[in-house]
């Protein structure tokens, strides 16, 4: 279901693109918008895992000083026929962890020195389980092409905000159009986009569960890393918090609730995650 939820999303989303390129360019600096911005992501693309490990102040760790995350990891890759992922650790009191890389062969997960401190093995498990399921099921793919499509609905809008669409000033209908188009257009891709971050998560989620067969060990791993997100703060660049298992930045925002931060929210929310997991221990609950 995760999967068809973002399949119909990145259609939605290819569709605003086709709608706000007919509005504002009829006669072609649509294309202008989306090679711009497929350049700008293939390049986030192919080096957005250096970014993520600068941005997150990463170190990359050997196995003589992480041998039970390498073990768990291992364990897990040799299961699931999955090549090993390159491991780093970032010094943060915040239990957190993230996955990135553009397919499974350049796959590197990192780990924060809280999330050590404060789990136990099966809990563990889980979360290296959910961000090796962000690798198995190309996530980072997945986010890539919604930020393209995303970045050349904000091009072609700012292009036409600063420079004037194509379409004729003289007819009023289509300038009202094209006005509306190039309003609601760049929010509607932001919010899609953090839509289809969210049912990456939930996919996450149940991919790891059934990778470790313990869906009850990433609820109980997803809520003691709610509780610290909130009260322990993270350094880290907001550009590359959706990676995150939980948002890292979440104790800088605790108190900005409402509907409209939870659509323009990356992540689920933490109580209904681990509902879906206790769903999926106990299917007839």
């Amino acid at each position: 279901m995760n999967n068809v939820k973002t399949l119909i999303l990145l259609t939605l989303l290819t569709t605003l693109l086709w709608w706000l390129a007919v509005s504002l360019y009829p006669q072609g600096g649509f294309w202008l918008g989306l090679v711009l911005a497929a350049v700008f992501n293939l390049g986030a693309y192919f080096f957005s895992d250096k970014f993520a490990l600068m941005a997150s102040r990463a170190r990359p760790v050997s196995e003589q000083e992480l041998p039970q995350v390498y073990g768990i990891i291992r364990m897990l890759t040799e299961v699931n026929d999955m090549p090993m992922p390159r491991i780093y650790v970032i010094d943060s009191p915040q239990p957190n962890a993230f996955a990135t890389g553009r397919n499974p062969k350049h796959g590197v997960v990192a780990v924060t020195t809280g999330l050590l401190q404060i789990m136990n093995r099966s809990e563990l498990e889980g979360v290296l389980a959910h961000e090796l399921s962000h690798i198995r099921n190309r996530d980072i793919l997945i986010s890539s092409v919604a930020a393209m499509i995303a970045a050349a609905l904000v091009i072609l809008a700012r292009m036409a905000f600063w420079f004037g669409g194509s379409r004729d000033r003289n007819n009023q209908v289509g300038a009202i159009v094209a006005l509306v188009a190039m309003i609601v257009a760049p929010i509607a891709a932001i919010l899609i986009r953090s839509a289809i971050s969210r049912t990456r998560e939930y996919q996450a989620d149940r991919t790891g569960a059934e990778m470790t067969g313990q869906p009850l060990a990433l609820a109980s791993a997803l809520n003691k890393i709610g509780i610290a997100a909130e009260r322990i703060p993270m350094r880290v660049n907001d550009a590359v918090s959706q990676l995150y298992i939980e948002n890292p930045l979440k104790s800088n925002s605790r108190r900005r609730g409402g509907g409209v931060m939870k659509l323009l929210s990356t992540h689920p929310p933490i109580d209904k995650r681990i509902a879906v997991l206790e769903h999926m221990a106990d299917p007839f609950s």
